[in-house]
């Protein structure tokens, strides 16, 4: 199942709808305005929260967590001593690891576990440039936690660029 993001849309404050292959809203991202931290909140049709991305208090650079239920779902960091420039390393609550790994910034990536393909990410499929789709791959996957990994890493990425 594809679900269509448009970039600009992560704004502290700002609420956008993402929809999916057939035109349906299947999230809507709340952006948390006058919070101390970078919070957003990926909410189902509904507006049940289904995933909060969070900011570690220390940088934006160095981590993100995902809570769900106000338990923690995973954490977020940029993977040290990689080849490869973009690449981040996602634990989630039970230990289980995810790699993210790609041009974040151009938005072509992949989320894998154990070398399992699980999710791709990629602007090929639109003629808008500020549009992109997360492509989840496996049935079994949760889609919510993939679309809120792929918002973490690129806006980890987009921070380390502005500060780099």
């Amino acid at each position: 199942m594809k679900y269509l993001v448009r970039d600009k849309i992560f704004a502290i404050g700002d609420d956008y709808w993402i929809e999916d292959e057939r035109g349906r809203q299947a999230f809507l991202v709340d952006g948390k305005a006058l919070r101390l931290r970078d919070t957003l909140e990926l909410k189902d049709p509904q507006g049940r929260v289904l995933v909060t991305l969070r900011q570690k208090l220390l940088s934006l650079r160095d981590a993100m967590t995902l809570e769900r239920d106000a338990e923690s779902l995973a954490t977020i960091r940029k993977k040290k001593l990689s080849l490869l420039r973009n690449h981040y390393r996602v634990t989630l609550a039970d230990g289980t690891e995810l790699d993210v790994s790609g041009r974040i910034l151009d938005r072509e990536f992949a989320i894998e576990y154990d070398g399992e393909l699980l999710a791709h990410v990629s602007r090929k499929w639109f003629r808008m440039r500020e549009t992109y789709a997360v492509n989840v791959i496996r049935d079994d996957a949760d889609p919510s936690l993939l679309i809120a990994v792929a918002v973490c890493v690129i806006r980890m990425a987009e921070k380390e660029h502005e500060e780099g």
